[in-house]
Formats: C-alpha cells, structure tokens, sequence
C-alpha cells in the first residue's frame, strides 16, 4: 500500500483537507440537527427548504445563490427538492457548510461524492473564485491520484455516484492511477506499503525522499491483489485493462483474476484448495513470500468493505453471470496465463448462469489451449441442459477437439506465434510436444470410465469421444478397456453387434499382461475378442521366448518366430491354455451345429422342391386341341398292346422249344 491520506495531505496547499468559503458568510455556530432536519445555529431565521431524500435542510436562499447556478435559477422558490442529487444528504450537507463558511475535512470517502455534488449544483468559478469545485477537484488531483489507498477507496466509492464519476472522469483517473502504481517496480516505491499486517508487510518508510526499503523484506509482486480485489467488477475491469495498457506481464493479471473470482464467485474454488494455491500454481514469478501472502485479507479491503476476514459477498444471480461474462473477457490471450483448473470451474459456472453463448464458445477454445493439464474431478461438469446424460459429455468432445486444433496448428507452424516473452514461447513449444496428446489420451480413458456408468449414456456418444484421439496417442489401452467394461456392466441388454462395435475402438495388442488375464475371464466380452486377446498374447509370449533364446545363443539380430504348437503350450500359463481349451471347445461345438444346421437345409430344400413340383402339376391348365390328343390315345394303345404281349409271351415257351418263325416276306412295290 501507499501512504494514507492524512500523511499527502500535509503538503496540500489548502490546508490540508480543511477548508473554507471566506466571502459571503453568516457567523454561524454550525449545522443542527434534528429529527430528519439541519438547522443552522444563528439568529437569522431560515428562509430557504432544501429537501434530499428524507432529509430536510433549512437554510438562507442568498448565501447559495450566491455559489450555486442551480439554485440561482430559481430565486423565487422557497423549497426545493433534489432527490437525484449525486452524493445524497451526506455530500449536501458538506456543500451547505461550505457555503456557509464552515470547515470541511475532505478525505478519501467523501471526495468523489462532494465531487459530483458541487457538479450537480453547478458551484462553479463563474459564480465565486475558488468555488466548490475547484477545491475539489484540486484535492482530487493533487492528494487521491498520488496516494495507492486513497485512489482504491475513491474508486470504491464511485459505485453509487454512476453516471456523475464516468462523465467527470473520476473513475478513469483512478484507475489508471491504480495501474500505474501496481505495475512500478516495489524495490522502487517510496511510499508506505500497509496493505498487509504489521508482522508480514514490507517496513514503512519514513518521511525523507532519500529512504529506500528494506532488502530483507522485499515487496511481493502480488501485494496489491487484495486491495483491487474490493472493487465491483466494471471497476475492477477498467483498472486490469489500464494495467494490461502498461505492459504488465500476463501470469500476474491471470493471478490477480483468479484471485478477484474466488473471492466474488462462492462455489468456484474447489474444497481443500485455496485461491492461493491456484495462484502460485499459475504464476511462476511468485517467491516464497508471495505465495504466503495470498492467505492474508488486506487491511483495505477491512476499512472499505467492512467484512469479516471469512466473509464473502453476497452476490446476486445475476451480478454473477455479469462477473463471469467481464471476467471471461478480460482472460490473457496467452497459454498458461490461468490454470486450465480455474478455466473448467469458470465454465461449469458460466453453464449454469446461462452465460452467453459467445462468451462460452470463447472459454472452451481457452480450455482446449491447455486441455492436457486439466483433471478428471474438473471435467465432470454436470449437464445442466435438458439432457439424458449426467455429465455434459457433448462438451468434453468439444474440449477435446478445440484441444486437436491447436495442437495441429502449433505442429504444423510453431514459429508462426510472435511473442516477446520467452516463458510463453517455451510453454507454446511444449505444448506441440506429443506428450500432452498421451496426458489428454489418460485423461479420456479415466473420464469415459467414469460416464460409463450412466445408463442414459448413447453407445454412438461413448464411442465418438474414444475415438476422436488418433491411435498413436495410447501405447497402452488398458485405460479404455476399463471403460469398455464398465459400459458393458451398466448397459447389460446390448445386442452381440452392439458389444463387437464396442470392443472396436480397442485394440487387443495393446493390452497389458492383467488386461489380458481379466478379458479372457470376462464374461460381458464378445468371443470373437477374447479370442483375438488371448491370440495376441500368445503372439507376445512367443517373441519373447524367441527373444531370450536368441539372446542366449549370442546371436546379434533378433527375428520374433512363432515355434511349434508343442513348444507354444509348454511355455504359455497355464491360465491361458485352460482358457485356449475351453475357446476350442466352444469352436468345436458351434461347428458341429453349423453342420447340422446345413444338413437341415439341404433336407428342407430338397421337400421344398419336390412339393413345387407337385404343386406345379396339379394347377398347370392343360390346352391341347384334338389331334394331339387322338394321338396320345394312340400311344396309350400302342403302350397297352405291347405290354399285354410282353405279359403274354412271358407264359409263352422259350425260344429253342418255339418252332422257327419265317421271316415275313415284304411285298414289293412298283412304285
């Protein structure tokens, strides 16, 4: 912190905060109040009503038209009533001592509502030399801007003086008065640093211009957190945009808005962990004695604010989605400048504020930046849509593309990011590194393990999200196998197509040694991959017995073989030989059924074709004209006479007891 206004004040040219009108007075013993009315102490009577809010003012009509334009256009009123008066009976009150000569303390509370006051009443140098508002304004500049307290409270108490303080720059002079002095150096500032207690702060300095602070308690580059952290969140936003004009760097304003969120957001961070401990997770300039400092609740924020050290502020719903909505907004655009931790619980909160969809579009992109560093307690963000599913499964798969964006880019172009700062560069180098696809591949295994239990979950949904990660990111799939079979066990009614279309996304050959002996137990899994497990382990088993007898034999090259079956048996365990048994009876027996189920066929075919033909004979229409058939009578005839002669010669005698049979003599013909 900065030195306090009392101590600025010693230099000010008016006295200090106290000052006076001297033309125009009424000898006055002060203001007196009673009920909800001031009177003033003095023998004239008032002739002159002057009503803010509830509170009455009985006071002398000359001695304000005097300083005051808008009084001076009404000079045949007798009452007036200002109930939009910026600043309330509090700044009227001090506006009317003035104007009566009587002292006035100026200090950091009551300087921007007296302020707007004088501007409402239009108390101007037109009317009086050194009128109301050149006083304040003075004091404005030449005490708050230069003191770190005063412009944090000044800018505090601009929140109910909207529009009056934007329009006479107030909270813009503030602010970047605020900026400036968070972004100068700490070993350089000369003013007294109170902000923390007395056995953690920085020693004060005393009033000498050559004194320096002491190099064994340095200033911590977060010393002004809690302080900014008090402001409401348009203020808060328009100081961060000053301090990112002045080239702070962007781990601290990450920080600092971690810090402002946990402290304006309840719920956000997560139990046993402290806004601190995001902090110095993200930022990486923070010493030890930063990282100790974040536990503290500033002096400031005491006086201001008027809380408990364990309080939080009670937020509306809807202030809420407007903090979420500013602080999304102002986020560093650079990777690593907020944990991705802090990212996801920002956007399980901004879901169920109803946030914007830009914005929301806006963070998931900032997520997939740093989707590798993320963990599976921030990932099962709840579907607050009207889903089937419990966790929003549909926004991880959007995650983890984002994710495969960003890497693709920075795979392909990593020099095509300009930036100064080399932390950055060498965090946007890391993040092309393969092995954040390997963390993000872990990371999908444990959550498809997870929202595999939900019965509501889609097999089509489950296998797109196994998927989206290309093949070379797992070297080892026993973290999707564990997802497989946890879907197999809360979906027991899946069809034997749907089981093999699942067991797909798998492959066997990356299996484990206790993957493997727990897929070959496995019941819920499909027979065709069991099969190709226990093959794959065979396979496995067999190069490396190769491999060692290779080795024994000293020769330099190895070649995998797959030895007899004889050999195979003998060196596979015995686990595998009984469940290689029992696959083989299984086999036996389903083609011993296949067989029978032929033969049935053929059976079946054989009385299908014979009953056609049947039928075919019973209804074919016959049409035949009569030649045809006098000729088959004739053949019938024919058929008749020979068969009776081949039964009569039957009774006949053999031919050697036959007498011989002339050769019948054919008559010649002329023709």
């Amino acid at each position: 912190m900065w030195e306090s206004e009392n101590e600025s004040m010693r230099d000010y040219d008016n006295g200090g905060g106290v000052f006076s009108s001297t033309k125009h007075t009424l000898k006055t013993d002060g203001f007196e109040l009673r009920g909800q009315s001031w009177y003033v102490a003095t023998d004239i009577p008032s002739d002159f009503l002057v009503q803010v809010g509830e509170v009455n003012f009985h006071l002398h009509k000359y001695l304000l038209l005097s300083r005051s334009g808008k009084m001076n256009r009404a000079p045949d009123i007798h009452k007036v009533i200002l109930d939009d008066l910026p600043g309330g009976p509090e700044a009227f009150e001090l506006a009317a001592k003035f104007c009566y000569g009587i002292a006035v303390d100026l200090t950091a509370a009551n300087i921007s509502g007296l302020r707007c006051c004088a501007e409402y009443l239009e108390m101007t140098e037109d009317l009086e030399e050194g009128n109301l508002i050149f006083k304040t304004e003075a004091f404005l500049s030449y005490v708050v801007l230069s003191s770190w307290r005063d412009s944090i409270m000044v800018l505090k108490s601009c929140e109910k003086l909207s529009p009056w303080a934007e329009n006479l720059q107030i909270v813009r002079r503030c602010s970047e008065s605020i900026a400036w002095k968070a972004c100068a150096n700490p070993k350089g500032i000369r003013w007294a640093y109170t902000g923390k207690p007395h056995s953690v702060s920085s020693p004060r300095w005393n009033d000498m211009k050559d004194a320096s602070p002491s190099r064994n308690q340095p200033v911590p580059p977060d010393w002004w957190f809690e302080d900014v952290s008090i402001l409401r969140i348009d203020h808060f936003v328009r100081v961060i945009t000053a301090i990112k004009v002045k080239g702070m760097r962007f781990e601290l304003i990450g920080a600092v808005i971690m810090n402002y969120a946990a402290k304006w957001l309840p719920g956000l961070i997560k139990e046993g962990t402290s806004p601190a401990d995001e902090i110095s997770s993200c930022s990486n300039s923070n010493n030890s004695s930063g990282a100790a400092s974040c536990n503290w609740k500033g002096g400031l924020h005491m006086i201001v604010a008027g809380t408990k050290e364990d309080s939080t502020p009670n937020v509306h719903v809807k202030d809420q989605r407007m903090i979420i909505e500013s602080l999304i907004s102002i986020i560093p655009p650079q990777k690593d400048s907020v944990s991705c931790s802090f990212l996801l619980r920002l956007l399980r909160m901004a879901n169920m504020m109803k946030v914007a969809p830009a914005l929301v579009t806006e963070l998931e992109k900032r997520v997939g930046m740093q989707f590798e560093q993320a963990t599976l307690a921030d990932l099962l963000i709840p579907s607050y849509n009207k889903g089937e599913t419990m966790y929003d499964v549909d926004l991880v798969q959007r995650l983890l593309e984002h994710f495969l964006v960003q890497e693709q880019m920075e795979g392909s172009s990593p020099s095509r990011q300009s930036f100064s700062d080399k932390n950055l560069f060498d965090g946007l180098q890391r993040g092309g590194n393969p092995n954040a696809k390997m963390r993000a591949a872990r990371l999908v295994d444990s959550y498809l393990t997870e929202v595999a239990r939900d019965r509501n979950l889609s097999l089509t949904k489950f296998q797109v999200l196994a998927e989206a990660l290309p093949e070379s990111t797992r070297t080892c799939d026993d973290g999707l196998y564990r997802a497989i079979d946890s879907y197999l066990k809360a979906h027991p009614t899946l069809s034997e197509h749907e089981r093999k279309r699942l067991c797909r996304v798998m492959d066997c050959q990356k299996l484990s040694m206790d993957a493997c002996m727990h897929a070959a137990q496995n019941e819920r899994l499909p027979l065709r991959v069991v099969i190709q497990v226990l093959f794959s382990e065979q396979v496995k088993i067999s190069n490396a017995i190769s491999n060692t007898s290779l080795k024994e034999a000293g020769e330099g090259q190895y070649q995998p073989m797959i030895p007899n079956r004889k050999t195979l048996l003998e060196g596979t365990p015995q686990s595998f030989q009984e469940g290689w048994s029992a696959a083989k009876k299984d086999i036996n027996t389903l083609k011993f059924e296949l067989e029978s189920v032929k033969a049935k066929y053929l059976e079946l075919q054989n009385d299908m074709d014979t009953l056609q033909r049947q039928f075919d004979k019973l209804t074919k229409p016959k049409h035949t004209s009569a030649w045809t058939q006098g000729w088959k009578k004739l053949s019938k005839l024919t058929k008749a006479s020979h068969l009776e002669g081949h039964d009569i010669g039957a009774q006949l005698p053999t031919a050697s007891e036959q007498p011989k049979k002339t050769p019948r003599r054919w008559r010649n013909s002329i023709s």
